[in-house]
């Protein structure tokens, strides 16, 4: 296994500034997550790793091994394009088996390995169609087993379920996290979609204009995002404006426009004393009755709307005069005392209130 490491990687088009200094390590076998928005530099930085691209400033290690001036072929690393780029004059076996003859294995040897990246990914009864007799779905699976084939000890992946259907996406992620596992191979995925991220990554990082804004484990960048940006972009969340007023130990009481409420949740760098924003995610929000535990806060507001979507309903909460709550119920029931205009309470733990850096 493998681990790859940036350093202080840096890359410029012009007067644009793609990716700022970026630092991290990524644990040998781990699939990794490349997080953001369009245009944050994710890809640019895939290219990097790969050896399409060169940083204009900054260093890159494959196994302990600079690789930061040396050309794709030389990196040991296996592609995979969100365009497939699969042949379409040859067959899926001929796909597969390319790159190997490329490398000059002997016959024996290519069919051997084409084979088993085949039945790695399914796809051995499929060896001489060609890609248009493919569904989507099967012509990922092939340009995978294409990158799997020589065995690489990094593999990249960009944004290679964006062409699919939702049902194939969740389906091709499944096999993805299959095959990971399986070969315990080191892989850096780019995505857009968070869904994707928070299901599969070991770990990964949020991007933003070129920087990495937080690193860590899917759970963490979810339940204690340490910005504004992360907390908006993983999900739905109600950021809110606080005043703090007590901070002893993990524990701060602040001050904000829904009152008082009590926080156990904040970053090593967040700060002990005056305005923070705060982030409190709709499903950390329920309503409030006798089982609701002492130490919750409780807010008091006005029911706007319920929007019934099967597993879930959506509510929006008023509070006070221009505040807007929302609320996300798990598996709701139907319910006669409460309708829009209703006063409704509401309660959340104090770790479910996050404090932002900002």
């Amino acid at each position: 296994m493998t681990q790859v490491r940036l350093n202080s990687i840096r890359k410029t088009f012009g007067d644009t500034v793609a990716v700022k200094d970026v630092t991290f390590e990524i644990d040998s076998g781990d699939l990794f997550f490349l997080l953001g928005p369009s245009g944050c530099g994710k890809t640019t930085l895939l290219r990097m790793i790969a050896g399409f691209s060169t940083p204009d400033a900054g260093s890159i290690h494959i196994g302990g091994r600079d690789v930061t001036k040396l050309g794709a072929e030389k990196r040991d690393t296996g592609m995979v394009f969100q365009s497939y780029a699969l042949w379409p004059h040859m067959s899926v076996h001929q796909n597969v088996a390319f790159g190997l003859k490329v490398r000059k294995l002997s016959k024996p040897d290519i069919e051997r390995e084409v084979a088993r990246a085949l039945e790695l990914v399914r796809m051995d009864s499929y060896a001489h169609r060609r890609p248009n007799e493919l569904s989507g779905g099967q012509q990922q699976r092939v340009a995978l087993a294409r990158a799997l084939a020589f065995k690489p000890t990094v593999l990249l992946l960009d944004e290679p379920l964006s062409n699919l259907d939702a049902k194939l996406r969740i389906e091709m992620r499944n096999e993805i996290r299959r095959i990971v596992d399986e070969l315990g191979i080191t892989t850096i995925y780019v995505t857009h979609d968070q869904k994707e991220a928070l299901s599969l990554a070991d770990g990964m990082v949020v991007m933003s204009e070129g920087e990495v804004i937080h690193k860590g484990a899917p759970r963490e960048l979810y339940h204690r995002p340490r910005n504004r940006f992360t907390a908006e972009f993983l999900g739905e969340t109600n950021l809110l404006a606080g005043d703090i007023e007590r901070h002893e130990g993990e524990l701060r009481s602040l001050r904000t426009m829904f009152g008082i409420l009590s926080s156990t949740t904040a970053d090593a760098d967040a700060p002990s004393s005056g305005k923070v924003s705060l982030s409190i995610r709709p499903e950390s929000l329920t309503r409030s009755d006798p089982t609701t535990p002492e130490g919750h806060n409780r807010i008091t507001g006005r029911l706007l709307e319920t929007v019934f979507l099967g597993e879930v309903a959506q509510h929006r909460v008023a509070v006070g005069d221009d505040a807007v709550l929302k609320v996300l119920e798990i598996n709701p029931r139907e319910r006669t005392d409460t309708k829009p205009g209703d006063a409704i309470e509401l309660a959340v733990a104090p770790e479910d209130v996050v404090v932002l850096i900002d």
